[in-house]
């Protein structure tokens, strides 16, 4: 009997074609639902009882769900890094494999994080967006040497945006629960700070943290308060680090300069998002991953780990076999 698999990862299922011959020669059926960005837990149990393995972006696998799998489902395979959305607890109580691909965006999305504090410096979108209405004001920028960056989550991703921010020579803080390599310390100049301390002292804020019970809503209204009126929050980590309304107010009141948002708490973004018509906010839909090379090994890795988490060998498994 061949065994089904959900495949709900939204960025795999528009190339799905390329990799169809991979399931069929390890026998895999595919159960394919029309998925924009993520499935909700009512969405998911309409699929329960009938799935041994699943491919999966960021879809609400609760206990609730997890216990209608199981217990014929063996494996989900996260395409990508971030497996907050399943309930990992119940997942290992039901004996559920669970399997992502750590490290796999580290490059992209620290260079998104600092497109985003360029475009803020350099005043970059609004410059182009007055010049082409016709006007030629001189709007006041900043040299990155003048600013200071504070960083949410010294892990990889979190170092390598300092790494970054390292060659423009700006002033550079960092907050983390874990302590951090002091050779890292270093060779980056990095002051390890209070979590108060580094939101009052920080022209620009970037969340690079995983999303925990520990982390969720870490910048919350009392928090956004600490923050200078011409500081930016940027997020490229999960939209729920952020209390998303208290931003709101915060934008709204002049009580921050901007927002630079590629994750939010209800995705995609409610078209009625005041977000969506604030001049000082740059937004992007969960796309600060992108990159060609990233997704491809991606692809790749989640495949094998579905593979593994099935008990499939799987040695003879080589992309060349099967090109774009």
């Amino acid at each position: 009997m061949s065994k089904k698999i959900l495949i709900s990862a939204p960025y795999m299922i528009p190339v799905l074609d390329r990799f169809r011959a991979v399931f069929e020669h390890y026998g895999l059926d595919l159960v394919v639902p029309n998925v924009e960005e993520r499935m909700e837990a009512e969405d998911l149990l309409e699929y329960a009882g009938d799935i041994d393995g699943a491919i999966t972006g960021d879809d609400r696998f609760n206990d609730n769900v997890l216990k209608a799998f199981a217990p014929r489902l063996k494996v989900i395979s996260k395409w990508g890094t971030g497996i907050d959305s399943i309930d990992q607890a119940a997942a290992q109580k039901l004996g559920v494999d669970i399997r992502n691909t750590p490290g796999a965006f580290t490059n992209p999305v620290a260079d998104s994080v600092l497109a985003y504090i360029l475009a803020f410096a350099r005043q970059t979108p609004w410059l182009d967006k007055s010049l082409k209405s016709g006007g030629w004001a001189k709007v006041p920028g900043r040299a990155l040497r003048e600013c200071t960056l504070g960083v949410i989550g010294v892990g990889e991703i979190g170092k390598s945006v300092l790494q970054r921010a390292k060659a423009f020579d700006m002033h550079l803080i960092g907050n983390d629960i874990v302590e951090i390599d002091s050779d890292f310390i270093a060779a980056t100049d990095l002051e390890m700070t209070s979590l108060e301390e580094l939101l009052g002292q920080s022209d620009f804020v970037s969340l690079n943290c995983s999303l925990n019970p520990s982390s969720h809503h870490i910048l919350n209204a009392e928090r956004i308060r600490l923050m200078k009126s011409s500081a930016v929050i940027i997020n490229t980590a999960r939209g729920s680090l952020i209390e998303e309304q208290a931003l709101i107010e915060a934008l709204k009141d002049d009580r921050l300069a901007g927002a630079g948002l590629d994750v939010f708490e209800d995705e995609p973004l409610p078209k009625n998002s005041p977000l969506r018509t604030m001049e000082q906010v740059l937004l992007a839909p969960h796309n600060a991953n992108s990159s060609p090379e990233a997704w491809e090994a991606v692809h790749w890795n989640t495949i094998r780990n579905l593979l593994s988490g099935l008990d499939i060998e799987h040695n003879d498994l080589d992309p060349k076999d099967y090109p774009a």
